[in-house]
């Protein structure tokens, strides 16, 4: 691989980064407001009150100028799998292809039939069966993001898998490990969770903005009731799958819970970093960064990762030279088995069509025996992806990214809690409309909603690199054989396109909320 256009991966993985950032500026409003919709109208249903029909109609109708914009950046970003990344595709295709096939199969089939009667069977079918459509339609969008999620979460941690030597790919041998693997069930409750938030934060945004304007004050305060109760529930079941999705990384992902911390060196009793300044040292293979300033939670770290405080933490030092008193097998050691198994699994493809069935067996023998292993803890580690890796420091990911995007989506996480609270309480106390701080507080809190998801995803994605299957697949080897070039255009296509129908959205919705709720809920 040393003489490897990393150009190409660079454009690529920049490619896809791109499509991502701007696909999740979409379908997190799309799953959250589908939700608050059918709360709202459930209320109608119940109450039969035309105030809440107008309520309803108006939230539905910005549902569904997002859900029709964010499609199409769905369908780009499952397509670059196949032309960006087509070797991985090619290698674990049978695997990654089948929750993806579920999602349009069932999901999007099943969100898609009920979207129309939600919006077109106003009138045309009983109240009931309409409250049904757009409860459907909530479900089938969350399903929709679980299979993607599910996909998501094999790469960060491959199960229910073997792989074939005889066709040189991974096969799927337990569909409910994949779907019910603790990272898998952590990724899916976290990210649907925290979609729900920023939908809250949306609508309280939106009608604080009613709010200082004077406008559809009624409106504006069941809205912000509605989206208060429903983000403050939310955001506390997010914290909890956060710590999950903390522990399982700590676990199955150790050097990005490490550099996600920036701790060089493990220790027990670690601490939790609060808050911090990094300062990368100058001409330092190893990728080091210093602390400038610090703020720590003494042994929050050990507890946060192992529900116990004494526990070790093993830092990016012991990942990458080894730890032999806790059983920390040195990257170099991982590097070298991998590479074994990759050559062995090139003879024993040679053998056999040559038919030498006694060296085929000889050289089957070796893969097996470096292909994967068992750590101290009796914990499955496979080495075949490290045999692409030429300098153990490419394993080190990027850390200042992953360092101060966990910071900032856990911080703005507990500002969001407060914000549900005092919004909450001063509706019901009846003094939102004299607090012209907290509407401002509420509109402006939108963009922060949206930079805490973005954050979220930063350190889910950056923090695994080069891996896009860990410990099986690095980018390197992963990415189709393009001219680095032909991705750079696209990618300035992409940009273009995208950023007109983000400003399309955002001009639509804006024109669409100044319009504001219809009269008699028309």
């Amino acid at each position: 691989m040393e003489n490897f256009d990393y150009t190409l991966i660079d454009w690529s993985r920049a490619q896809f980064a791109l499509t991502a950032i701007y696909h999740w500026f979409f379908v997190p409003l799309t799953l959250g407001l589908a939700f608050i919709v059918a709360i709202m109208e459930t209320i109608y249903v119940r109450t039969g009150q035309e105030e809440w029909k107008r309520i309803t109609k108006f939230w539905m109708t910005l549902f569904g100028i997002n859900f029709a914009i964010g499609i199409a950046t769905g369908i780009i970003l499952e397509f670059e799998f196949g032309t960006n990344w087509s070797n991985y595709s090619w290698f674990v295709g049978d695997i990654f292809g089948a929750p993806l096939a579920i999602e349009g199969i069932m999901a999007f089939f099943l969100e898609s039939t009920f979207v129309a009667v939600m919006f077109f069977g106003w009138n045309k079918v009983s109240k009931q069966f309409h409250l049904l459509s757009s409860w459907l339609t909530a479900i089938g969008a969350s399903l929709s993001a679980l299979w993607i999620l599910v996909a998501n979460a094999w790469m960060q941690y491959p199960a229910g898998m073997r792989f074939n030597p005889d066709t040189a790919r991974n096969e799927m041998e337990n569909f409910w490990a994949v779907l019910f693997s603790p990272v898998a069930v952590n990724k899916f409750l976290h990210t649907v969770s925290s979609s729900y938030v920023v939908a809250a934060i949306f609508v309280i945004g939106v009608s604080s903005w009613f709010l200082l304007k004077k406008r559809d004050v009624l409106f504006a305060k069941r809205s912000i009731i509605v989206a208060s109760v429903f983000g403050l529930i939310m955001a506390l079941f997010m914290v909890i799958t956060g710590d999950g999705s903390a522990r399982a990384m700590a676990k199955y992902q150790p050097m990005k819970f490490a550099a996600m911390e920036n701790l060089q060196n493990g220790r027990k009793n670690a601490p939790l970093v609060a808050f911090g300044i990094l300062k990368t040292r100058e001409n330092d293979e190893h990728k080091r960064e210093d602390f400038m300033f610090k703020i720590e939670i003494p042994d929050m770290l050990s507890y946060l990762a192992f529900l116990n405080t004494n526990a070790f933490v093993p830092g990016i030092t012991d990942l990458v030279y080894g730890n032999e008193a806790q059983g920390i097998i040195p990257y170099k050691s991982k590097m070298e088995k991998g590479k074994i198994a990759i050559a062995a699994l090139r003879e024993y493809t040679l053998a056999k069509k040559a038919n030498n069935m006694v060296k085929a067996d000889s050289e089957l023998a070796v893969f097996q025996a470096n292909y994967e292993g068992v750590n101290a803890q009796g914990e499955k580690e496979r080495y075949f992806g490290y045999g692409y890796i030429s300098n153990e420091h490419q394993l080190i990911p990027p850390v200042q990214p992953s360092f101060y995007s966990f910071r900032i989506m856990v911080g703005l996480g507990f500002l969001f809690i407060i914000l549900f609270i005092l919004m909450l309480s001063s509706v019901l106390k009846h003094k939102i409309e004299n607090r012209r701080w907290l509407q401002y507080l509420g509109l402006w809190t939108i963009p922060l909603a949206y930079l805490a998801t973005q954050a979220g995803w930063i350190v889910a994605e950056v923090g695994r690199q080069p891996w896009v299957i860990q410990d099986l697949m690095p980018t390197m080897a992963a990415v189709s054989h393009l001219e680095s070039s032909s991705v750079m255009i696209t990618f300035m296509l992409f940009a273009v396109l995208f950023t007109a129908l983000l400003i399309a959205e955002i001009k639509i919705l804006s024109r669409q909320i100044k319009i504001g709720p219809k009269e008699g809920g028309r």
